[in-house]
């Protein structure tokens, strides 16, 4: 079995599970999709996605209640049922082994920053060898790492960001603006998924203003207030390619960032079946965080 049909295959099941996120899952229902025995769905399920096949829908499942105990008006028994745990009790424990605080306490501080599982669909993975840098002692024989390459799918929605001056990335940024945007960021209770940095492709830069900003993404039907000093752009539906490295401890992340943006560079998308699509959106980076490894994102558009 190659390496694209086991990828094919966990794409299969990945769609399955978005769609029925909300109802009783089997693992026969996703070897159904796969298209292989039980046994052997399960098992590239985790070899590609890296958890076992319930894991990831227990983990899935956990974010998306998450995101809707930011209500304070859902009963939190109302979402355990909505995500097919059996009990109070038994979402509670989940929830708690998950976040380390039980939704109760969630709901009522949901400012309280969670490790939420965001998973993409996978098209693959590749393996780097860390750049050697003049100002660093590297070890010759560094062991290569493994990078992930995956391609979600962006629908038409909307960006409320702050700009720059003239910052090209993070810390220019920080120097020019004032580093609590990012909670003004976290605040906003109609995001898609969490603030990120963001590289804007030239048709989005306004004169006079950075190409680094920063932002969160909000559906495009969003006509909620936008926070003073910033504003709110529409972004096209496009393809992302997100590149995910290796956990790591935190205090090195800006080698991490490094490495795995030198990483991508010499990457060619075009192995499969992709090509750069600097104008479709901006480009990019996640929260530096070393449990999930650095995490940045590029458009892309399909090769006919």
């Amino acid at each position: 079995m190659d390496n694209k049909s086991k990828i094919d295959a966990v794409v299969r099941m990945q769609d399955y599970i978005e769609k029925n996120i909300n109802e009783k899952i089997t693992l026969y229902s996703l070897a159904g999709q796969a298209g292989y025995s039980p046994w052997h769905s399960a098992r590239i399920f985790k070899e590609v996605t890296g958890k076992a096949p319930f894991d990831y829908i227990r983990s899935l499942r956990l974010s998306h209640a998450a995101f809707r105990l930011q209500n304070k008006k859902e009963r939190i028994i109302d979402v355990a049922f909505d995500f097919v745990f059996d009990s109070h009790e038994g979402f509670t424990r989940a929830f708690s082994r998950q976040f380390g605080m039980t939704p109760k306490y969630y709901s009522n501080n949901n400012r309280t920053p969670l490790k939420l599982f965001m998973p993409q669909k996978t098209c693959g993975q590749f393996y780097n060898k860390l750049k050697e840098r003049k100002d660093a002692k590297m070890d010759n024989k560094t062991s290569p790492k493994t990078i992930f390459v995956q391609v979600i799918d962006r629908p038409a929605r909307k960006t409320i960001l702050k700009r720059g001056i003239s910052a090209t990335h993070y810390f220019e940024y920080c120097q020019e603006v004032d580093c609590s945007i990012w909670d003004v960021l976290t605040d906003i209770k109609e995001a898609i998924y969490e603030p990120v940095g963001m590289w804007l492709p030239d048709n989005m830069i306004k004169p006079g203003t950075s190409v680094y900003a920063q932002g969160v993404e909000v559906p495009i039907n969003f006509e909620g207030k936008v926070p003073e000093g910033l504003e709110i752009i529409e972004l096209p539906p496009c393809k992302m390619m997100i590149f995910q490295g290796q956990p790591y401890d935190d205090e090195n992340f800006e080698d991490e960032i490094f490495s795995l943006q030198e990483a991508i560079k010499n990457y060619d998308p075009t192995i499969y079946g992709f090509k750069w699509a600097c104008q479709d959106g901006p480009r990019i980076q996640l929260e530096p965080l070393g449990y999930r490894g650095y995490i940045e994102g590029r458009p892309v558009r399909q090769v006919n």
